[in-house]
């Protein structure tokens, strides 16, 4: 089992950054996928981005491609996401999530929520216009 930790979110001016980190509990944080998510008020949960167990192969959400970075340590047992030039549409709760692969059998895309085993409790980013 692995526990999650997310930190760094905050109240940000349109256009501005802010780089929020998750830290991962347990020796065995290479092992998992790992994925940003964000909750809006009043709406479902989406899919951010994700990045794999090595940090070869990173995936993101069309609403925020060229803008985030996912990228991880896993010396650090830690992975980031590094949002720039944020709208106020990014506002939300932002969750970091661990995949094992093995929820189901099949094929992964690590962008959908039952895909992932483990989740933190979320940081709130605030973007004002």
């Amino acid at each position: 089992q692995v526990q999650l930790v997310e930190s760094g979110g905050g109240l940000v001016q349109a256009g501005g950054s802010l780089r929020l980190s998750c830290a991962a509990s347990g020796r065995t944080f290479s092992s998992y996928a790992m994925g940003w998510f964000r909750q809006a008020p009043g709406k479902d949960r989406e899919f951010a981005a994700a990045i794999s167990r090595r940090g070869g192969n990173a995936y993101y959400a069309d609403s925020v491609k060229g803008r985030f970075t996912i990228s991880r340590d896993n010396a650090k047992n830690t992975v980031y996401l590094q949002m720039n030039s944020l709208k106020p549409e990014d506002t939300g709760v932002y969750y970091c999530a661990a995949s094992t692969g093995t929820l189901f059998s099949g094929n992964y895309s690590y962008t959908r929520n039952n895909e992932y085993d483990y989740w933190g409790q979320g940081t709130q980013v605030t973007v004002s216009s």
